[in-house]
């Protein structure tokens, strides 16, 4: 990601952009001025794409991925930032390189990260008939990370209180829109196209099973020992404490506020929502997921 000399000032002047509705999904306002490009992006054949809503395990499956590809070599995996060796395919924002543009430069296989919704993603995936990894996590923790997230990033709004980002999110006024939609579009892609939908709680509860399940998925057989060595290298503290996976080295982001890589556990969201607000969000995911088979451990 090549950074041009943005000066301080600039920086202050990019912060906090209103969110920007494209196609019928609301996105952070530089990636909808880069729009054009993620819409007419021709995707090729070898393309694997990562797709999530966000602070679902992006990261964790972007380096899972990457290793995969990289037998287990750890030196290899450790040539550039994450960011870097999977491009996220819809970012854009001054001073840096926008996805579709480190993408056109790279050779194949192409490993991409994306957070569009899935009739959102430019037609040339389906055309190609890409390979997908899917990653959703259950709906409360996503709130909380998400929350913390738009308080340290400042490429998003102001998130507000706690209380009224519950709302919005709810809403689905948030970059990405409704997490109910996201999670169900995806779900019913993989009725008809080649796609791993992976759950975040089951990679907690059993990392090397979901592993195993990725490799299988991307044709690829390694040993054992290969295995455990993905294990350990994408456990959550390895990468927290990795600056090629915590995005220490990004701009647009305050560390200080709260870490990229705050908590990776599951059930956290008990020591953020109130009772009250609890009922609420059980209220509207009742509502959001009465019409789908999918389901989620909270």
């Amino acid at each position: 990601m090549a950074h041009s000399n943005i000066t301080p000032e600039e920086l202050e002047s990019l912060k906090r952009p209103p969110l920007v509705w494209v196609d019928g999904m609301p996105t952070i306002g530089p990636f909808a001025a880069n729009w054009d490009n993620v819409v007419k992006f021709q995707a090729r054949e070898e393309d694997l794409l990562i797709a999530t809503y966000p602070k679902s395990g992006t990261t964790w499956v972007s380096k899972i991925v990457d290793l995969i590809m990289n037998g287990g070599d750890m030196e290899k995996s450790q040539r550039g930032a994450i960011f870097e060796l999977v491009p996220f395919l819809e970012s854009a924002a001054p001073g840096i390189t926008s996805g579709t543009e480190q993408l056109e430069k790279m050779d194949s296989p192409r490993v991409i990260k994306t957070h569009l919704q899935a009739d959102v993603l430019p037609k040339s995936f389906w055309e190609k008939n890409c390979k997908m990894i899917y990653v959703a996590r259950n709906a409360k923790d996503v709130a909380v990370s998400y929350y913390h997230f738009y308080r340290m990033a400042y490429g998003h709004p102001e998130s507000g209180t706690w209380d009224e980002y519950l709302n919005t999110y709810m809403e689905g006024n948030v970059a990405f829109g409704s997490w109910a939609k996201h999670v169900k579009g995806w779900w019913e892609t993989r009725k008809k196209h080649k796609l791993l939908y992976l759950l975040y709680e089951d990679m907690l509860e059993d990392p090397r099973r979901e592993i195993r399940k990725v490799m299988k998925f991307m044709d690829k057989e390694l040993p054992e020992e290969i295995v455990e060595k993905i294990h350990t290298n994408t456990s959550f503290q390895a990468m927290k404490d990795n600056p090629m996976a915590n995005y220490s080295t990004f701009p647009y982001m305050d560390h200080s506020v709260s870490p990229f890589m705050r908590k990776g556990i599951r059930g956290d969201w008990k020591n953020q929502f109130t009772v009250a607000q609890n009922e609420r969000f059980d209220e509207y995911y009742r509502r959001e997921m009465s019409d789908t088979d999918l389901t989620f451990r909270m």
